[in-house]
């Protein structure tokens, strides 16, 4: 699997608004993050257009419309994310991070229940290899 570039902050707002659409033009992008923060349309239409030569985007015209997409799923580039922080700032360490995330932001018994089932299938995966 080869990895993506690591999207700032700002790329990562505009990723999660195509993750939620779909395939999307440039204005919708601005229409929705206009909702929660100020941006300009051509400051939105810059970091698309870098967000393509990074390789986060790809773009599509049809009918003289630009349609950008993400280049990898959600999950695929939270996962990668994840991944680094673990490595850079918990020296690889899982339970670290985990410890850390559950200290710094408590889940809710909701988000508890599934932290448990998703532990209870590993620990089935594991038992199965």
């Amino acid at each position: 699997m080869e990895l993506q570039p690591r999207p700032t902050d700002a790329e990562l707002e505009i990723l999660r608004i195509i993750w939620a659409r779909g395939p999307s033009t440039v204005r919708e992008v601005f229409d929705e993050m206009a909702k929660s923060r100020n941006a300009g349309y051509t400051t939105v239409l810059k970091f698309m257009q870098i967000m393509m030569e990074k390789g986060l985007l790809t773009r599509t015209e049809a009918h003289r419309v630009h349609m950008y997409e993400a280049t990898a799923p959600q999950e695929q580039t939270q996962r990668q994310l994840v991944r680094d922080l673990a490595d850079r700032a918990f020296g690889g360490s899982p339970s670290s991070l985990v410890m850390q995330a559950l200290a710094a932001k408590p889940a809710s018994p909701e988000e508890l229940a599934q932290i448990r089932t998703m532990l209870d299938e590993y620990e089935r995966e594991g038992s199965q290899k």
